[in-house]
């Protein structure tokens, strides 16, 4: 294609902005082919009269840069027309068409949440990694956070979202949903995924955040009595925190107390890589809040973020294979 002129200009500036650098990572390490492979049997043909739907490409990367950058349907159709980096990495000329509206890309979304097709990406991207040796299957370390909700009644339906519940952490409340993921022990990948009102004790879903193949199983105080549930089988020999009180508790003038102790040490350190993704999700796409209503919609969305958090976790050793396979 031939460069137009702000093309040309912009190409001329010195610095890399952090939106740039993000979205140049993020066209590097993305699985596009894979990605399209496994959207396309869903996506609209064209067959017919009638103005031709959009390329898949283009709106599976307007919805990733939505989903990365924490944008609104409106906000991402207006970064369009003001980010030269957001038009080039969706591959829009603004001197040649339009950039597709807030609702095209909202039709674009219900396609994707109501044919599951966000947990197709999720498998996608982790098939990738598989292949690429970065996700091994030795062991699982589980994990949730709460993610808020809207608590307010000041809305159209005036009421709360009837799927999110409050719940108590420490002396404090929250009202929203929990996303539960099951994180591979060596690399830090998400493998599973698992969206639940706030109120749902985490040890509950224990056992289905584990893929099957895992010897050793890891959580927090959390999820004590895992291993002794109905639903717990398998070969996995779960390895949970012991509760705080507990291990302040420990007399360390005890020999048995002194081997306990280095014991948690090293179990806290295993579960650390647990926090990695939530970061991702949270600090960097800006996830602190759900930004649809009812735990479908949100869950949906929670896929395609864990799996462009997996790219950003891996994103180090994907670009070193990457260069490795051009050279």
């Amino acid at each position: 294609m031939q460069k137009s002129f702000s093309d040309l200009e912009y190409a001329a500036k010195r610095k890399v902005t952090k939106r740039e650098r993000l979205l140049g990572e993020l066209e590097a390490i993305t699985p596009w082919s894979d990605l399209m492979s496994a959207l396309a049997p869903y996506y609209p043909k064209g067959q017919g009269r009638g103005r031709p739907p959009i390329g898949l490409e283009r709106l599976l990367r307007m919805y990733i840069v939505q989903q990365t950058l924490g944008l609104s349907d409106e906000g991402i159709e207006d970064a369009l027309y003001d980010s030269h980096a957001i038009r080039h990495f969706v591959g829009i000329d603004l001197g040649r068409e339009t950039a597709p509206d807030a609702t095209t890309l909202l039709k674009f979304r219900h396609l994707l949440e109501e044919n599951k097709l966000t947990e197709r990406i999720f498998t996608a991207i982790k098939a990738h990694l598989a292949e690429k040796g970065l996700m091994l299957r030795e062991g699982t370390i589980v994990d949730a956070t709460i993610i808020a909700a809207p608590s307010s009644t000041k809305n159209r339906e005036g009421q709360r979202d009837p799927e999110m519940h409050q719940t108590k952490k420490g002396n404090q409340w929250h009202f929203g949903m929990k996303a539960h993921i099951g994180v591979d022990a060596e690399s830090g990948l998400v493998h599973t995924v698992i969206g639940t009102a706030a109120n749902v004790n985490d040890v509950t879903q224990a056992q289905a955040l584990l893929h099957g193949d895992e010897e050793e199983a890891f959580g927090d105080a959390g999820y004590q009595g895992a291993a002794k549930r109905p639903e717990a089988k398998g070969k996995a020999n779960w390895n949970i925190a012991m509760r705080p009180g507990k291990r302040r508790a420990l007399n360390l003038g005890r020999e048995i107390d002194r081997l306990r102790d280095p014991v948690e040490t090293i179990k806290a350190r295993i579960r650390a890589k647990v926090e990695h993704p939530f970061h991702v999700i949270k600090n960097r796409f800006g996830m602190k809040k759900v930004r649809y209503r009812g735990l479908a919609k949100n869950t949906a969305q929670l896929m395609t973020l864990f799996g462009l958090a997996n790219l950003m976790i891996a994103k180090g050793r994907l670009l070193q294979l990457n260069a490795q396979g051009a050279s």
